[in-house]
């Protein structure tokens, strides 16, 4: 017997559905990625954290979930998920568990609503909002852009990995996995550190930082920026990716701020700057750089919104991207980043 829940949004608006997953209410923000597939992936990304999610895409659930190792992390960060129709027969031979079962083992509660499609299109006109699912009883609002959520997603230790003649620091702001893999088969030894850890005052030798993307607003990793802003003192070659992105523009004067909606999916144009090139990129983020630092210059923009989708030094090896060159869900369009930006450490 299927059980009734609803998704209740922060301007009374409410949507009726059947509950999946693990039978509790949840609550957060309210956004929608359009993405067709990579669901595990996108689950596991930690940028993600403190979001209940619509999937856009009409059939959910139908190639299951593979073994953790084709994770970006060790464990689902969405605080819920909205589907149109679930399916509960997948067929891929990665297959180890339905859908359901990985979000009932998690915790995490979901909601089929057949009208996904006014759902996103309500948010896309008013923009992302606070909401809840409402299963077993009635809970309080939550809004994660007043938590630190990089100090909760960022590893606790210094992680090592890969061999290679250079080094690189990746300061882990809610990492995905396939950034540190991207570095890696490019011959890089990696070192993942906190996002609070100083590598300049812990004595650690290597070559270049990357700021790894995350959930939340950048302005509140604080200590994140001020490591940044020493690296770009001392000019230690920097990339930033995402949130990465917003926290290089934050350390270098620039400014940042909330999307209307943000972008999340693996179909955002992102238009090289000075050229007629366009790379379709995936993207999972809520803020955006409103103003580019002294120095630097526009790198990329958004294709859909003219938003900001990149920056770079004019003549330091300074960058960042808004976008995700690692994919994992998502074209490879963009995996040159790794190279440019290897080549100028």
């Amino acid at each position: 017997m299927t059980k009734k829940a609803r998704l209740i949004l922060e301007d009374g608006t409410t949507f009726e559905g059947e509950a999946a997953g693990y039978p509790k209410s949840t609550a957060g923000e309210v956004v929608f990625a359009t993405g067709m597939t990579g669901y595990p992936e996108s689950f596991t990304d930690p940028s993600y954290a403190g979001q209940i999610l619509i999937l856009t895409y009409p059939i959910i659930g139908n190639y299951g979930v593979p073994e953790s190792k084709y994770w970006e992390s060790d464990r689902i960060h969405i605080q819920g998920l909205i589907v149109s129709n679930y399916i509960d027969t997948p067929s891929h031979f990665q297959s180890k568990m339905t859908l359901a079962q990985w979000l009932t083992k998690s915790k995490i509660p979901a909601l089929e609503v057949k009208d996904t499609r006014a759902l996103a299109e309500k948010l896309r006109d008013k923009g992302a909002m606070l909401g809840k699912i409402v299963i077993d009883k009635e809970i309080a609002w939550y809004d994660p852009n007043k938590d630190n959520l990089v100090a909760n997603v960022s590893t606790k230790k210094v992680i090592e990995q890969g061999k290679g003649s250079k080094t690189v620091v990746l300061i882990d702001c809610g990492t995905k996995r396939n950034i540190a893999a991207n570095l890696i088969k490019r011959n890089v030894r990696v070192l993942i550190v906190p996002w609070d850890y100083d590598p300049f005052e812990n004595g650690q030798k290597f070559d270049a930082i990357v700021i790894s993307n995350g959930p939340g607003d950048p302005k509140m990793a604080d200590k994140t920026i001020e490591v940044v802003k020493k690296a770009l003192a001392k000019k230690v070659p920097v990339l930033g990716i995402c949130l990465g992105n917003q926290i290089l523009a934050l350390a270098a004067g620039g400014n940042t701020a909330k999307l209307k909606f943000g972008h999340r999916g693996q179909n955002q144009p992102a238009l090289f700057v000075g050229t007629n090139r366009c790379y379709i990129t995936t993207h999972n983020h809520g803020f955006d750089v409103r103003k580019i630092p002294p120095g630097f210059k526009e790198w990329f923009r958004n294709a859909n919104d003219g938003s900001n989708e990149g920056i770079i030094h004019e003549k330091l090896p300074f960058m960042s991207v808004q976008f995700h060159p690692e994919s994992t869900p998502g074209p490879y369009d963009a995996q040159w980043i790794f190279d440019f930006f290897l080549e100028k450490v």
